[in-house]
């Protein structure tokens, strides 16, 4: 087998020094927190847009789709743009993307125009699309291995700490104290009215995602000329390859299939815990002002179970036993939210205790993503970075469920729409119990894998 030699840029994985390593996992720390700002803020965004536009739960969630399922679409262009031009430079074009797309709401404030918030929000998608081809498999395949599970715990962390801050401090640039009002009085207003005040709320956007466009546009500059070394994610050791020698594509690896599909559920699984929270608080007749907090309880959550992970992983806890005590919490989580009844107390908040369990799905979240990645990638050699497009593909889950999700809040209610976790929750129980065993798709021998 012929091996290519890599360009005189690139840094063995294995040679890599502890300086070195320690730069690398800074700069995509940094990345990450900027992934979940821009990520995050659309558990605002939602209930903000459908004041603003009088959207049903349905047209609502078109936020989310259109922002993830640009991942569906970019993840394979992402890999081969990131093998043409290297890391930096694919991160530096991901950025830009993302500040275009930041830009993108200043003319749809102007003209209040649902459909290019939209568009702005796939710009944004298919930047962050490019980040997270490139950042996954780099920290994921760092050494040593079986710290992976801590390293991405430790990207989680950076990931929902800007997840918590987004949606505050988005809320209290656009939102006032004296909006409760308004949005209570905007059904009795006249149409030029209430066009006048809901033109005014929209505009309120355009200095922040403004600022942000800079922002991102000065990081992906700093980012390209940065000390992150290009390295090589797809290097096969001589078993590897040996393995692999008759594989012409990445569909002859099932485990890595069923983790895409895992990683679809799970995402969506985990924006639906963290975008619907909002919606669901006001259904128990509280105001937006307090409800904006719910998303960063769950988030708080989440990096809960994340510094579980870093102390536990793997002197306590493997990886593996990680994964399936989550998703098993997620299954038992999911059925409180739909079954446990009862007012509660709770910082301040009087609301139905079943919100409190939608807040617990954050900590059940926490090490899913981080235990299906090192399983998932496991023996695919030169196929690594195109696997790990499939896998970043699995993150439109974030598009679709939510849909699903506002379908069935409209058609019954936002309680029982909730349904929609469990099937999620239940495959993701088969894949870390086995599903991450499967080597073939030949009938005659999936079942011979050893549990």
């Amino acid at each position: 087998m012929k091996v290519e030699k890599l360009p005189s840029n690139f840094v063995h994985v294995g040679s890599m020094s502890r300086r070195q390593i320690f730069i690398s996992i800074l700069i995509i720390a940094g990345i990450f927190f900027i992934i979940g700002f821009v990520s995050w803020v659309n558990s605002i965004l939602i209930p903000y847009f459908k004041i603003a536009f009088s959207l049903s739960n349905f047209q609502a969630y078109f936020v989310t789709f259109a922002f993830y399922i640009s991942y569906l679409v970019m993840s394979v262009p992402s890999s081969y743009l990131l093998k043409r031009v290297g890391f930096k430079k694919g991160i530096m074009f991901g950025f830009w993307l993302m500040a275009a797309g930041a830009f993108l709401f200043v003319p749809a404030a102007m003209t209040a125009i649902y459909g290019i918030f939209l568009l702005g929000l796939f710009a944004l998608g298919t930047g962050l699309a490019i980040l997270q081809t490139a950042a996954n498999p780099f920290i994921t395949i760092l050494r040593p291995k079986e710290r992976a599970g801590q390293r991405i715990s430790i990207m989680g962390i950076c990931n929902k700490g800007a997840g918590i801050l987004a949606p505050i401090l988005f809320a209290s640039v656009i939102l006032k104290a004296s909006d409760t009002q308004l949005f209570r009085l905007l059904p009795g207003m006249g149409q030029a009215e209430k066009d006048a005040a809901l033109n005014e709320l929209l505009r309120r956007v355009i200095l922040p995602y403004g600022c942000v466009g800079l922002l991102l546009f000065a990081i992906g500059l700093m980012v390209r000329y940065s000390p992150l070394p290009e390295i090589d994610t797809e290097l096969e050791t001589p078993a590897i390859a040996a393995a692999n020698s008759g594989k012409k594509n990445i569909f002859q690896f099932p485990h890595l299939i069923l983790a895409a599909i895992a990683i679809f559920l799970h995402v969506g699984a985990q924006v639906i815990a963290i975008d619907t929270v909002i919606n669901y608080a006001i259904s128990m007749h509280m105001n937006l002002l307090e409800a904006k907090i719910f998303p960063s309880y769950t988030l708080a959550c989440t990096i809960c179970g994340y510094i579980l992970g870093i102390l536990l992983i793997p002197k306590w806890l493997s990886q593996l036993q990680a994964l399936r005590f989550c998703t098993i919490l997620g299954l038992l989580f999911t059925i409180l939210i739909i079954f446990a009844d009862g007012q509660a107390v709770l910082w301040g908040h009087h609301t139905n205790i079943s919100i409190w369990f939608v807040v617990l799905l954050g900590l059940a979240n926490s090490l899913i993503w981080a235990g299906i990645w090192p399983l998932a990638l496991e023996g695919l050699g030169r196929f690594t970075k195109i696997g790990s497009s499939v896998l970043i593909m699995g993150l439109c889950g974030n598009a679709i469920l939510p849909l699903f999700y506002g379908y069935f809040a409209d058609r019954y209610n936002l309680r029982s729409a909730y349904w929609v976790l469990f099937p999620c929750y239940l495959y993701l129980v088969f894949f870390a119990f086995y599903g991450y065993k499967i080597k073939t798709w030949d009938h005659k021998n999936v079942f011979r894998v050893q549990l």
